[in-house]
């Protein structure tokens, strides 16, 4: 009986943290889809919707980070001004930056792009790493020739993303699996629109590896992640409220009404606020820090699942073929960098910092909107 109960748990520690991430990058994709129909149907700006997400991120992560650290002990304190330059720019560059380029690059093209392009941060974060010398590349390891590989294979699935989409799925999908184009779907972008929001996630994406190096660090210096969440969540709310009042001039925009945007920003802050984060910071402390990376490109199998069901009208085999190969170079870089950090430890050698780590806030996000 004991041995029995033993097993059970042992299965449980396995396959629930497994099902945990899949069903959480499946409901950022979700999320990233509704997205992108409240901006094509509502007219909801990309500039505003970053605004009220992370203003109602930071509402909800006040009072929940002060009782998921209730018990926690640090040494360092929250409020010193090295502390708060960095959390300045961690809002600075994971909101205000990466995060209005993503959803404008939402705007121009669609999900699939989105997740694509998010497969592509641990190759750029690979190429920071290399220019800061953070980071040396042994070509005689069998890891760092992975790592090179893989970030090859993600510039090729970039460059295909972006130029070439190919034939539209609705031409081969039976009829009975379409929604009607007017009920609920983004609208269809045109090839130069697609090409800039190609551009727009792959800058947020370089935002976000630059992002990821910062944070690291920031965790070293104070720990208790949703306090830091928090922190620079105001810092970017308030960064990109002063950015979209610059740009956007129609008071309209700024207008909420009782519909669904309104729901989207609410899922999306809640979501991306302190489910994702709780969930992702549970996974890693039962199958350790690196496991919820192993999970980023689901996201492209489930977009384009969704993509062929219900919006085969604006899906694209051509861009779904490219998001996998990013996916493949993804894979190819992240098991190249476990490899090194393995063999660093095995030689005793102090272990670098890594390249790539769970974002706090988003990936897609999101570093990007997955």
């Amino acid at each position: 009986m004991l041995l029995a109960a033993m097993e059970v748990k042992a299965a449980f520690g396995e396959v629930v943290p497994c099902m945990a991430m899949v069903m959480l990058e499946a409901c950022t994709i979700f999320l990233t889809i509704m997205a992108s129909t409240a901006m094509a149907k509502f007219g909801t700006n990309p500039l505003v919707f970053v605004v009220y997400t992370n203003a109602l991120a930071s509402i909800f992560l006040v009072p929940y980070s002060i009782i998921y650290h209730r018990r926690d002990k640090v040494q360092e304190k929250l409020f010193t001004f090295p502390l708060l330059l960095r959390l300045f720019f961690l809002g600075l560059i994971g909101v205000t930056i990466s995060q209005n380029l993503a959803f404008v690059g939402l705007s121009y093209s669609s999900p699939i792009a989105a997740c694509g392009t998010a497969n592509i941060v641990p190759a750029l974060s690979l190429i920071l790493a290399i220019i800061l010398r953070r980071t040396k590349i042994d070509w005689e390891s069998g890891g760092s020739q992975a790592r090179m590989v893989g970030a090859l294979i993600c510039t090729v699935g970039t460059i295909s993303l972006i130029f070439y989409r190919g034939p539209v799925v609705k031409n081969y999908s039976p009829t009975f699996l379409h929604l009607s184009t007017t009920q609920f779907v983004f609208s269809s972008k045109d090839q130069q629109n697609w090409v800039l929001g190609c551009l727009f996630f792959i800058a947020a994406s370089l935002s976000l590896s630059i992002w990821n190096i910062i944070q690291v660090g920031t965790i070293k210096i104070y720990p208790q992640v949703m306090k830091i969440m928090c922190v620079y969540s105001l810092f970017g709310t308030v960064q990109s409220g002063a950015l979209s009042l610059f740009i956007v001039r129609d008071p309209n925009a700024w207008r909420l009404d009782l519909n669904f945007q309104l729901i989207v920003i609410v899922l999306t802050a809640i979501f991306g606020s302190i489910i994702r984060s709780s969930v992702q910071l549970w996974c890693m402390r039962m199958k350790g820090p690196s496991f919820p990376l192993i999970f980023k490109p689901v996201g492209i199998v489930v977009a384009s699942s969704c993509g062929c069901l219900f919006f085969a009208d604006t899906f694209h085999y051509g861009s779904m073929f490219s998001a996998f190969i990013c996916g493949m170079g993804y894979y190819a870089t992240i098991w190249g960098q476990f490899k090194d950090e393995e063999t660093q430890q095995i030689k005793g050698s102090s272990v670098s910092l890594p390249d790539e780590k769970v974002p706090l806030l988003r990936q897609s996000q999101d570093d990007s909107p997955v």
